[in-house]
């Protein structure tokens, strides 16, 4: 967590948890940490989690079964609309960015071709 950020605690913690979701750090169906374990692992108040968890409910991201806890949403579909959001967010900023520095679409792809080159020849992307 960023405590030096405008951006609240419980919104990092969802954040963050779309994050692992999209990579599928967290599966469907996969029972993440107690509210009070997160809160501790955190340092972060426990009111704070419980906000970001009701909130993750709210937008079916997570399920909480009374006396077993709380799962990643098994709906393959909500997974997939959370990856899809945070690429839309990712690509938006970057366009942005761009623009802001005065590149044209054009010098934008040719940058961005060019970074995944040096990345496969560090072994670090491929196009499986």
């Amino acid at each position: 967590m960023d405590f030096n950020t405008s951006t609240p605690i419980y919104l990092q913690i969802i954040l963050e948890f779309k994050r692992q979701i999209a990579v599928g750090v967290l599966k469907p169906g996969e029972k993440v940490p107690s509210q009070r374990d997160l809160a501790a692992l955190l340092k972060v108040n426990a009111n704070t989690v419980q906000r970001a968890y009701r909130e993750m409910e709210t937008l079916g991201m997570v399920e909480t079964l009374r006396g077993q806890g709380t799962f990643v949403c098994q709906d393959e579909k909500i997974v997939e609309e959370t990856r899809t959001e945070m690429l839309k967010d990712l690509v938006d900023d970057f366009v942005h960015a761009m623009r802001s520095l005065g590149l044209t679409q054009e010098e934008t792809v040719k940058e961005v071709e060019q970074m995944f080159q040096k990345l496969e020849l560090k072994g670090e992307v491929s196009d499986e």
